[in-house]
């Protein structure tokens, strides 16, 4: 059986969107869907006091705007939100960056617990969380260490699956959904089913499929500045988007340059969850149990050579990965072979008349392992994460004015990395802290503060060369929260976040192919400290909504990867090094109604964001590395009680302030739309849907990501799907 497939010239998906089309026009209008199509009032459910309002700044997506934007990673399902871009490595990685910050400072977290995977050890590791199960993403932009950890300075990403029920549903519920794309003739699949077994018993299914090829991009892989640099010669220009005529004209030391395909972009993933709840009047316990498999393509940092140096069992098992790997030697491709099983368990419990008013538990293991096989089918690296993490949280009586929550997490993780690129030593990592958040009325508004304190212990395995080290961090906040009664809010916060060194940042030491460099870690870093401003303005008129925030951080000793200029094993050598820096931004969106156009609503919107970093040295540029462009972005949708149509067009910036070695970006010009036609047919609610993106066929680069000189976004794209609910 294959696994990842070479990119083939079928005519399966044309017949499938030209039957899509036939039945959008086709299938006739039914008006009583039209209260299926309602957007969804929500609240953040990510922050435990929220729903008094929320100084920091924070998107929720559901319903049917989550379904419009789902994408193969969590960063792909959320680059075109305000503040938020990809550090993407091709289509099935993508890890959020948040006003610039991301890896480590961006916590993902699956039902308000650590997803518990190696994503952020390095960038070509994927989120085990899958978006198209996803019943609610809700984003806290900004510092998010009070609840979540001393990590989480950039923000928090929580992806509620809703496996845990507080409330037994009334009857069997259900939804379902396929697409299909022609840019890399993807099929994905997902569905899930709730239902309740009595009174008190509630029971959860979920699962999803993806298979996908190789990706289409508009020309070559590499960037028109790296091929200049490697001799290939002058830039390409628009009109030479023809494979046939130009895929085999340059070559460089007798090897093609790939053009038109973006080899080692393919991905097949498939998970499955099951989740039972008991629900009483004063409490809730639910557990969940999951499974995920996943084989993707890595793009062109790792070797496709077979290496003579490969030695041991671990180093190479045909029985094992025969299946997985039929057809991939022939074809160089190498690739990640991940399995991941986790079990979560929560609980809570409402006290009457006592100093504790609610009891919450949370509770998560997980047990992740990755192989990188290379294109000869030899397995090169083992990576191995046994973790578990735990939160209990008392919400009290009010005191002092005061109504809050008592918080303990602890978490645990043995991480291993054993094989020829391995470049991180075996490590466990322990922390505990203590945490309180609180929130009382004063005056027209609502004051919000809060203080936590962890320590992190890192500890080196069978590796007495290695400094064990031991952080103590303190993060504290205050907000202010003002609401006029006439539809604005405004709210300032500022807040003191500290951050330990990651065991990647502390003990790298090698070669790190999926990069391209040569990474060195510093044992001896300190800890990280931010402290943070930031306004936010909501704007909620009868046909008018505006949303603005406005931010300013400044680092001390923050922690980032800098060019020394040597070369090691014949990659550049990145140091893991410290100085202070500054962050500042702006993210605005609005909406306006424009009235009634031909029997359906017309509505127009906008968004833009900045983020600028610079770093105080004098060891060179002030620039720090991979830094997201300027963005603006604008739309139009119209919808009736069965169509609704949706066309966007977004502009990117180049970036040209780059750090040492680091290539500018040339910006580009994204067109997108969407139509989608709603029904009903024997009690079935159905919505079919037809996506255009990236229609101008723009060769797209995304700064923040560590492959984008190697590693275009996907070409011009056309997408047609169901979805079914009952």
């Amino acid at each position: 059986m294959t696994i990842l497939k070479k990119p083939t010239e079928g005519v399966f998906l044309p017949r499938v969107i030209t039957s899509a089309l036939l039945t959008l026009i086709v299938v006739p209008s039914t008006p009583a869907f039209a209260d299926v199509v309602e957007l969804e009032e929500v609240v953040v459910v990510a922050h435990p006091l929220s729903a008094g309002g929320l100084a920091q700044a924070s998107t929720v997506l559901s319903g049917e705007k989550l379904d419009e934007i789902k994408g193969a990673s969590i960063g792909a399902t959320l680059e075109r939100e305000p503040g938020i871009q990809s550090s993407s490595f091709g289509s099935a990685v993508g890890r959020p960056v948040i006003h610039g910050l991301g890896a480590t400072r961006v916590k993902i977290t699956q039902d308000q617990i650590d997803t518990l995977d190696v994503s952020v050890t390095s960038s070509d590791h994927a989120v085990t969380v899958e978006s198209f199960i996803a019943e609610r993403i809700s984003v806290l932009k900004g510092p998010s260490t009070l609840l979540y950890g001393s990590g989480a300075i950039g923000g928090v990403v929580d992806v509620d699956t809703g496996r845990h029920k507080t409330e037994i549903p009334e009857e069997t519920s259900g939804r379902a959904e396929i697409r299909f794309a022609d840019v890399d003739s993807s099929v994905t699949a997902a569905a899930r089913l709730d239902g309740r077994i009595n009174d008190s018993l509630a029971w959860h299914l979920d699962g999803f499929t993806r298979d996908a090829d190789d990706y289409e991009i508009p020309g070559y892989a590499e960037s028109s500045l790296l091929r200049v640099m490697e001799g290939h010669g002058d830039e390409h220009h628009e009109d030479e988007h023809d494979e046939d005529e130009h895929h085999d004209e340059d070559e460089h030391e007798g090897e093609e340059e790939a053009f038109g395909i973006l080899e080692g972009s393919r991905n097949k993933s498939q998970g499955v969850s099951f989740g039972l709840s008991n629900v009483g009047d004063r409490h809730h316990v639910s557990a969940s149990f999951g499974f995920i498999d996943s084989k993707y393509g890595l793009l062109g940092g790792h070797s496709h050579e077979h290496n003579e140096e490969h030695e041991g069992d671990d180093a190479h098992d045909e029985d094992e990965h025969d299946d997985h790997l039929e057809g991939m030697e022939e074809e160089g491709i190498a690739m990640i072979d991940m399995e991941q099983t986790r079990f979560d368990l929560r609980a809570g419990y409402q006290f009457d008349g006592s100093v504790i008013q609610k009891l919450d538990v949370l509770f998560a293991q997980n047990d992740y392992e990755h192989s990188e096989i290379e294109g000869s089918g030899e397995v090169g690296t083992r990576f191995d994460n046994q973790a578990w993490e735990g939160r209990i949280e008392l919400q009290h009586q009010t005191i002092l004015e005061f109504d809050g929550i008592f918080g303990i997490q602890l978490n645990d993780r043995d991480f291993s990395a054993l094989g020829e690129e391995a470049f991180i030593a075996p490590v466990n990592v322990e922390s505990q802290a203590v945490f309180w958040l609180g929130e009382r009325s004063a005056g027209p508004g609502t004051v919000e503060t809060g203080i936590r304190f962890e320590t992190v212990d890192t500890t080196p395995v069978d590796n007495a060369a290695l400094l064990a080290r031991s952080f103590d961090t303190t993060s504290a906040s205050l907000g202010y929260v003002y609401e006029n009664g006439s539809g604005a809010t405004l709210s300032a916060l500022i807040d003191y976040s500290g951050r330990a060194p990651s065991i990647e940042e502390l003990y790298s030491n090698g070669a790190h192919l999926a990069t391209q460099s040569y990474d060195i870690g510093d044992a001896d870093l300190r800890e990280e400290t931010a402290l943070s401003f930031s306004v936010t303005g909501n704007w909620d008129w009868d046909a008018l909504s505006i949303n603005a925030t406005a931010y300013y951080t400044d680092f001390r000793d923050f922690i980032y990867q800098a060019a020394s200029g040597e070369e090691l094993d014949e990659l550049p050598v990145f140091n893991y090094r410290q100085d202070d820096a500054t962050f500042y931004g702006l993210d605005l969106s609005a909406e306006i109604e424009l009235g009634v156009v031909a029997g359906g609503n017309l509505s127009a919107n906008t968004f833009l964001d900045f983020v600028s970093a610079d770093v105080d040295t004098n060891a060179g540029s002030e620039n720090l590395p991979r830094i997201p462009a300027d963005r603006l972005g604008m739309g139009l949708r119209w919808s009736d009680e069965v169509w609704t149509l949706t066309a966007n067009y977004l502009h990117v910036d180049a970036q040209n302030s780059v750090a040492d070695f680091e290539l500018p970006t040339q910006g580009y010009e994204d067109l997108s739309f969407g139509v989608s036609r709603y029904m009903t047919l024997n009690n079935y609610e159905v919505q079919l849907f037809l996506n255009g993106r990236n229609l101008t066929d723009d060769e797209q680069r995304h700064h923040a990501s560590f492959v984008k000189d190697f590693a275009p976004a996907p070409g011009r794209a056309i997408e047609a799907g169901i979805r079914m609910s009952f």
